[in-house]
């Protein structure tokens, strides 16, 4: 019996290893979890797993906070106790947070086998720490999993051997496949019947200040057409604590953040989702909700090209004029790109029998 350790440290690590386990557990693997603990607010970690049907981790390193270095130092020496101790043949990581960089390195040190889920993906902008954890993970990658034909090319592009690569796809949307009948099952009573949703995070949009108010000049401005409701991030909301004279309408809506299935119910009921994540331009793709990035670029530029995603960068009178032509039936249609058909943990799987 093979004994795998799946390694996640963020919440949408969280969604992908749902599909993956359940796919392994089938299989009869030996599976051990561990939570490195880079989320560590329960509302952004310990609700997902009860809630996606996998077992409480089997360990959590408890890394916490800290800058881009203290996190992958910590993360590196925690899992290198651990994984000495547990030997298996397989560790699994997951998409591009400071979690999945630090234990690839490790492995790679220690001569552990590593299999990287959601390989492949380029933004191109190495100025986002995501997108150095993902060149990184790939390169010391013993098998790579891609969601798509273009992640395969960018990692051929980069050197990597063919003969790791292997085209699987959107492990993501498995999960979002299986829990969407329960999401929809969910009453949301207490939210307006015609909303645009928004979720804001990452550092570009909301650490500098004079950032984080255009943008949330424009929202304000959106609302007074199209109420909107926005689970904010805790890094978000910090900023947001340090805003003077900020003033936010009722039409604007800033609630605790929500668990997987709350938000994946949200969302597909949302005339709009305005947000700056990756996964959730993959979740309105195949949703067919239209999708409004506040990013000048994306790894998944799939999402664009077939999906409803597009890229509004750092102009914010694009974002007005596009909420507008949404409300006006004028948003933008796509269609589901090949192999997110909810199969792609299976064929992980079948890969791994025989790794």
């Amino acid at each position: 019996m093979k004994k795998i350790i799946h390694v996640v440290g963020a919440r949408p690590n969280f969604m992908k290893l749902a599909s993956v386990y359940a796919a392994l557990a089938k299989r009869g693997f030996l599976q051990k979890i561990v939570h490195t603990g880079q989320h560590y607010d329960d509302k952004m970690s310990k609700v997902f797993f009860p809630e996606l049907e996998v077992p409480a981790p089997d360990i959590n390193l408890e890394v916490g906070s800290g800058t881009h270095a203290e996190q992958t130092a910590n993360v590196m020496v925690r899992f290198e106790r651990y994984v000495l101790k547990e030997s298996p043949e397989w560790v699994l990581v997951y998409g591009d947070v400071n979690s999945t960089v630090a234990v690839a390195l490790v492995c790679a040190k220690l001569g552990f086998p590593l299999a990287h889920v959601e390989a492949g993906l380029r933004s191109f902008d190495r100025s986002m720490p995501e997108e150095v954890n993902r060149v990184l993970t790939d390169q010391v990658a013993d098998l790579l999993f891609t969601p798509s034909e273009e992640a395969d090319r960018n990692l051929i592009r980069e050197g990597v051997s063919p003969k790791k690569i292997h085209l699987v796809g959107n492990v993501m949307i498995d999960t979002l496949i299986k829990s969407l009948t329960q999401a929809k099952r969910l009453s949301f009573e207490a939210y307006p019947k015609h909303y645009a949703l928004v979720t804001l995070h990452r550092p570009s949009n909301v650490d500098k200040n004079e950032v984080l108010i255009k943008i949330f000049t424009a929202l304000i401005k959106i609302s007074s057409r199209l109420p909107i409701v926005f689970p904010v991030h805790p890094r978000t909301r910090q900023r947001l604590s340090c805003l003077v004279n900020f003033e936010c309408p009722s039409s604007l809506h800033l609630i605790e953040p929500v668990s997987y299935l709350q938000f994946l119910g949200l969302e597909q009921k949302a005339a709009v989702v305005i947000t700056d994540s990756g996964g959730i331009q993959e979740e309105t793709t195949f949703l067919n909700v239209p999708c409004l990035t506040l990013r000048e670029n994306t790894e998944r530029p799939i999402t664009v090209d077939m999906g409803s995603n597009l890229l509004i960068g750092t102009d914010y009178n694009i974002l007005e004029r596009e909420v507008g032509l949404i409300l006006e039936g004028k948003g933008k249609n796509g269609k589901v790109p090949p192999l997110w058909d909810g199969k792609a943990s299976e064929r992980i799987a079948d890969i791994m029998m025989s790794a």
